[in-house]
């Protein structure tokens, strides 16, 4: 396998057939977003997979991904290859991540592949991270959406794509660091080092300030007021000893 480059990561989400591995339940939409250097780059991986078993429906009320969807989509066998070949030496960030390792995992193993996805890749858990930032709050995806200001308005169901674009968006915010929806990062790049120290002064037209003065009964109150401030202070008046 490639060594891994830090900067290159992949934000992974699955759909399955319901809940446990050991009930040989299956992935059936696979969904990743690339980041470089923080910044989207809009390669992705997508793709439905034919289970080759039925959907539960308690999972299916969740995605909306029907049996019938999934009749002429390719098995997990068929998109292996391109899928591996894709997170390859990235750093996999996957909201509870154990879910979904499990169940790739479990599909390479049906496989007889000797490679786990923690040979392929090392794997970030966004929701161990946020348990970590928000103990004791509400950590699934939608709660960090709220709590980030990450628009999830699209998201009536559970996608694997869109749940991973969302998760990007949410881990980009939850990191602190510069966040950039940009899907050509060169775009940011100064074109030499000179660019980054230039500065430049924007003009802007300037009016002058309009002037109002006191009228006469205006500075007997004010007057009137000095002299009753300089009695109650014995004398320290600030405003009449600078007069």
């Amino acid at each position: 396998m490639a060594e891994q480059s830090s900067s290159r990561q992949i934000v992974l989400d699955t759909e399955t057939t319901g809940l446990s591995t050991a009930d040989d339940h299956r992935i059936i939409e696979i969904g990743c977003v690339e980041l470089v250097n923080r910044r989207l780059t809009g390669e992705t991986f997508h793709q439905y997979i034919n289970p080759q078993r039925a959907i539960d429906a308690g999972a299916m009320e969740v995605h909306g991904i029907t049996n019938e969807s999934l009749a002429d989509k390719p098995v997990f066998a068929d998109i292996a290859t391109d899928f591996l070949r894709f997170i390859e030496g990235a750093e996999l960030i996957i909201h509870n991540a154990a879910f979904d390792v499990g169940f790739l995992n479990h599909e390479l193993a049906k496989l007889g592949q000797t490679p786990k996805i923690e040979d392929v890749c090392s794997v970030l858990d966004t929701l161990k991270m946020a348990r970590d930032k928000h103990p004791g709050q509400k950590n699934n995806l939608d709660a960090l959406c709220k709590r980030y200001g990450v628009d999830n308005s699209n998201r009536e169901l559970h996608g694997a794509l869109l749940d991973a674009e969302i998760l990007a968006d949410v881990y980009l915010m939850m990191t602190g660091g510069q966040v950039s929806m940009s899907l050509a990062p060169e775009q940011f790049e100064p074109e030499n080092d000179a660019d980054q120290n230039e500065i430049t002064t924007v003009e802007r037209p300037r009016t002058a300030l309009k002037v109002i003065e006191a009228n006469a009964a205006e500075l007997t109150e004010h007057q009137a007021m000095l002299e009753k401030l300089q009695a109650s202070s014995d004398g320290n008046c600030v405003w009449l000893k600078q007069s």
